[in-house]
Parts: C-alpha cells; structure tokens; sequence
C-alpha cells in the first residue's frame, strides 16, 4: 500500500502538471491517479516517479513526462471497445494505462530486457488484456492489426515516417506519433476517415526521445 506521501506527490502530479496542461478528461485522469506509476519507474528513480520529468530507462531511452502521457491519452479518445497498439513498451505505464482505457493492448518493443521487465510488472498489477512482443515496430507487419488506436511513444524525424501505423489503422482510427527534430517537435493526431484519406491535428510542441531504429533524416549541406 502506498504511503502518505506517495499519495500526495500522486495527487500534485494531477492538479498540478496534467490538469494545467488541459487534461480533463475524467477517465483519463482517474487513470493515471489509479494506477501506481511507482511500481513502474525503475528502482534507482523511483523517488521521481511523478517528477515533471523523462525518466532514463535504459538502453537511451526515457519515459514520457506525466503531462505529455496524459495528454496522449485524452487526445486518443480511447473507447472501452478498441483494439490498441502501443510502439515502445518501455517499462509497461504506458500499457498499463492504455489496457485500463481499451479492450485490448499490443504492445511491442525492440527491446527484449524491457519486455520481460515490463511483462513481470504488469502481472504484479493483474493486467490480463495486453500481449507483448519483442519486434522492431517499423521492419514489418505487426501481430492482431488492424487497430483503432495507436500510441507511438518515440519520436519520428518526419510525419511520412509514421506512414506504415497509418495503413494499420482502421476506418476511424486514431494515430498519435511525435513528429520532427530536436529541440522543436509537434505532437500529432491522425485519424483515419477513408480508405486512403487522413486527418491530421497538430496538439503541441514537445521535444521527445527518438523510435528505436528511426529513419535518419538527410541533411543538405551547402
């Protein structure tokens, strides 16, 4: 059980991150009050579990901040009847999160390690509906499409790079994917609305850590 303090640092992460950057959705936010974001956070930065911060989690990479998963999660709009496909595992919040909005995850990682380690903290929590797989997202067709949701927790240098989640969405389906180069990036959502038409809204600006194995953008040289 969660200590006082615990509970507190929670609950400011809540109102004083998430909900300042817009997220007011109800489900949205009782889920990420709901579950323990601690037990996801490795060990040595468990004390930063609800830091404003990206949390190192191997391998170079990082967990998103609070506020940029929430916001991920409220403009995906998840229905308790969608299929979901996170690209980047990472330590299992994310799909910790995405199993409790929808009916069920797929969820892989290049990583192997940070599967198993996500798979032992999700049983720890009783999170039944995902299937994990170990699999570079961007080198072939993935398991259990086509989806109505899918949640890229890496960067891409451009937006055509995010072309291949694209084509596994199904009629309606929403796309969030981080597009473009550091320090300045835009956070994007893209729905499907025809067989070969899509919508894109741009949310934010951010600056995040980059998909494993992401295309190299050329740059000229004069």
């Amino acid at each position: 059980m969660a200590d006082n303090n615990t509970e507190r640092a929670r609950f400011n992460m809540i109102e004083q991150q998430i909900r300042p950057w817009e997220v007011l959705d109800r489900r949205v936010l009782d889920t990420m009050l709901d579950i323990p974001r601690e037990v996801y956070v490795p060990d040595a930065y468990r004390g930063l579990a609800f830091a404003d911060i990206e949390i190192p989690i191997g391998h170079g990479e990082h967990m998103m901040a609070p506020k940029i998963e929430a916001r991920m999660l409220q403009a995906l709009a998840i229905r308790p009847t969608d299929q979901v496909l996170e690209v980047g595992t990472g330590t299992g919040f994310v799909t910790a999160c995405l199993a409790r909005l929808g009916a069920r995850v797929t969820s892989v990682d290049i990583h192997a390690d940070m599967i198993d380690q996500a798979r032992e903290r999700l049983e720890s929590e009783n999170v039944t509906n995902v299937e994990l797989h170990t699999q570079d997202a961007l080198a072939g067709s993935l398991p259990n499409a086509p989806f109505d949701v899918i949640a890229v927790t890496g960067s891409l240098p451009l937006r055509e790079n995010a072309q291949e989640f694209e084509q596994q969405l199904t009629i309606g389906g929403r796309l969030f994917v981080v597009s473009g180069e550091s320090p300045v990036m835009e956070a994007l959502l893209i729905t499907r609305i025809g067989e070969n038409e899509f919508r894109v809204e741009s949310l934010f600006e951010t600056d995040l850590a980059g998909l494993a194995n992401a295309p190299t953008p050329e740059h000229f040289s004069f």
